[in-house]
């Protein structure tokens, strides 16, 4: 009798935790990106040109693994957080630097009819409302900018970031976030801030927004009439320099970036384009004299061959101006079949022609060489290739 009656509290008990938290939920999930790459014109560690086999992970969406949870206040209104770490696939080290939830970190409040007000670690408005109308919603870095000069690819996340986030009214939606730089006697230094807003009606679909990020180094940190000692640092904003395209300008005083995109769905096909506008900013100790511009315009296209499989083309043209003068055109081409709901395999690639002169790091003027996307390849040449063949799962 003892047992039975202690097995039926247990359920008991059972039964009533299980409604307390029935209006609570944590959930762990992540998904692993992986691909066989090959890359033609790709620098060695002699400074010319090879071809690289390799496994490289992170092609569609970068590794990750994380941990979102909702509890509810009443009255409609939940609190939230989310905590996102990135890694390698191929050495299992942290990404983004090395941050233990490099990807996102935050918590916050979230209500129907208010909104959604976030503290901490988080992408800016372009990445959440811009970004989705573009190539590189659907195929990742293979179809994104050189370089990834106007964070196209998510390459800057922003830290101390205060951030808010209407509900949809009609179709409309914006979104506003200011990040505190924290540092003493200088307010704004290393201060990022954003916002942007988008419109969605039927099949059409259109977003815009500004993006602003400080340097966090001081003029009294740098050396004045020589490159710089330091680089981007102590911003709240990582910053957008993956490779050679704008790897110059990393001690840049400000980056603002303005970017538009828009987008049509017709049945299986789904046509976007997009422009941008990336401006770096010089100091005196910047170590280039003339702001940096990089003016940007997309397309892309893809076609739904079935409900499995997905084909997409996309075109970048990338000019800079005002510190060099080098132009890119990039061609990207990409598949994906969904095996199940949680995996599926792509083959992308991508083909990049770069002319005109681009700076390097060591303050030089030089012939541009090209550089796909955000996988920070530089090239000797002109031309630059490059081919993926991957698996993508989720969990």
């Amino acid at each position: 009798m003892k047992r039975i009656a202690l097995s039926t509290l247990s359920l008991a008990l059972l039964g009533v935790t299980g409604v307390a938290h029935a209006q609570s939920s944590v959930t762990l999930y992540g998904l692993i990106d992986e691909s066989i790459q090959y890359a033609h014109n790709t620098v060695d560690a002699n400074g010319k040109n090879s071809n690289q086999v390799g496994l490289v992970g992170g092609n569609l969406q970068g590794p990750r693994f994380g941990l979102k949870g909702t509890e509810d206040l009443g009255g409609g209104l939940k609190a939230i957080f989310q905590l996102e770490n990135g890694f390698d696939v191929n050495n299992g080290k942290l990404a983004q630097g090395g941050r233990m939830f490099g990807r996102q970190a935050y918590v916050g409040l979230t209500g129907d009819q208010w909104g959604t007000f976030t503290l901490g670690r988080q992408y800016d408005p372009l990445v959440d409302l811009v970004q989705p109308l573009t190539a590189d919603n659907y195929f990742g870095s293979t179809f994104t900018t050189p370089g990834d000069v106007d964070n196209n690819d998510n390459s800057s996340r922003t830290n101390s970031a205060i951030k808010y986030t209407s509900p949809v009214w009609g179709g409309f939606q914006f979104e506003g976030m200011y990040a505190l730089g924290g540092v003493a006697g200088a307010t704004g230094s290393g201060q990022s801030w954003s916002g942007a807003a988008t419109y969605a009606t039927g099949p059409f679909s259109v977003a815009a927004g500004y993006f602003r990020m400080d340097n966090g180094n001081t003029l009294a940190s740098r050396t004045a009439g020589t490159p710089p000692t330091a680089g981007w640092n102590g911003s709240t904003s990582d910053g957008t320099f993956d490779n050679q395209v704008n790897g110059a300008y990393a001690a840049a005083k400000s980056i603002g970036i303005a970017s538009v995109a828009v987008q049509y769905v017709a049945g299986p096909f789904t046509a976007n384009l997009r422009y941008s506008n990336a401006q770096y900013k010089p100091d005196a100790n910047s170590g280039f004299g003339s702001t940096q511009k990089y003016n940007v315009g997309g397309a892309y296209l893809g076609y739904q061959a079935t409900p499995a499989m997905l084909v997409g083309v996309g075109y970048i043209y990338t000019k800079a101006s005002g510190d060099s003068s080098a132009t890119y055109h990039q061609v990207s081409l990409g598949g994906d079949y969904n095996l199940s709901k949680r995996t599926d395999v792509y083959l992308v690639g991508a083909y990049q022609h770069a002319s005109g002169q681009q700076r390097t790091s060591a303050g030089t003027l030089v012939d541009a060489g090209a550089a796909i996307g955000s996988y920070g390849y530089n090239s000797a040449s002109s031309s630059q290739e490059l081919v993926s063949l991957g698996i993508r799962h989720k969990f």
